[in-house]
């Protein structure tokens, strides 16, 4: 009976959720933490909460489907990983191999035309995951509706230097001029496969920090941050959906904010040489309480003074 009721109210919960939801963010990344914890909670290794895990993550690609999110960003495996024991490592290595390329024959990544890449340092990873990446990326190479990035040995530090050797090569051979350097440039030297900005990074586990995951894409676009308890296994539709409610708050709060200051300044000078803060004023204007809207209306709808 308490099962049930538990059931109801989780079903009840999710449906209420997934109404104040309005849209979606474009490209979400998750920290996958507390695999290790959540098997040592029930006594087994940390295989069995690898392997938990794997679910979740199916279940999550799924969700992000039905929201209409069209990128995800799996924090699989980073550098540091590499510094735990074997025993640990060489079933997880075979985990990820399995996990890939049966994703790379599942019938709904096909049927959802899922592209799957893998981001990170492949230098690094035994040779059969390497052999399972290139088969998942070669398998769905074609599609364009969902974009699946795994990220395994990847550390946005090692990203980073990665890019700016390369950029300093190029300048010490003589093909690029150091005057000519840019964002484009070093986007262009990040790992192989373009990744959007990350417009929602997600960390279940319970800890507050978002561990060298994506920093050039994620904190020069100020992506959104959830942090919640629940480790990666016992992750929910319900978490999932508090998330993107997070970052629609968060998103709302941004363009209220820029809605604002371009009202300010165009109160403040009403010149020509402010159309672009009063078309930033018009653009947002509905993100602005009733109150505010129709003075805004006002004002982006006057004409500036001779």
């Amino acid at each position: 009976m308490r099962a049930w009721l538990r059931e109801r109210v989780r079903a009840g919960y999710e449906h209420l959720l997934r109404r104040e939801i309005s849209g979606s963010p474009t490209h979400v990344a998750v920290i996958q933490d507390g695999n290790r914890r959540y098997a040592r909670q029930r006594g087994g290794d940390a295989p069995d909460g690898h392997r938990a895990g794997a679910q979740t993550t199916e279940d999550v690609l799924s969700w992000c489907q039905d929201l209409g999110v069209e990128e995800l960003t799996l924090y699989a495996f980073s550098t540091e990983n590499f510094d735990r024991p074997d025993e640990e490592l060489e079933p997880l290595f075979d985990l990820l191999a399995e996990k890939l390329r049966e994703f790379a024959d599942a019938e709904s990544v096909h049927d959802n035309e899922v592209c799957v890449r893998v981001i990170g340092d492949h230098a690094m990873l035994p040779e059969r995951v390497r052999s399972a990446a290139r088969y998942a990326e070669e398998r769905t190479r074609e599609y364009d509706e969902f974009v699946l990035n795994v990220a395994l040995a990847y550390g946005g530090r090692n990203e980073l230097l990665h890019a700016a050797r390369g950029v300093v090569d190029d300048v010490a051979a003589g093909e690029l001029d150091a005057s000519d350097v840019d964002v484009a440039t070093v986007e262009d030297r990040l790992y192989d496969c373009p990744v959007r900005d990350v417009d929602l990074i997600i960390r279940t586990g319970g800890d507050e920090r978002t561990s060298n995951f994506l920093p050039w894409h994620a904190n020069g676009n100020e992506a959104a941050v959830f942090f919640c308890a629940p480790y990666w296994p016992e992750f929910s539709k319900v978490d999932f959906l508090r998330a993107i409610r997070t970052y629609e708050n968060r998103e709302q709060s941004w363009r209220r904010t820029r809605a604002r200051r371009a009202l300010a300044l165009v109160r403040a000078f009403g010149n020509a040489e402010l159309e672009e803060a009063r078309q930033v004023a018009d653009r947002f204007r509905d993100a602005l309480p009733r109150r505010e809207r129709a003075d805004a209306e006002d004002v982006t709808t006057t004409e500036p003074a001779d």
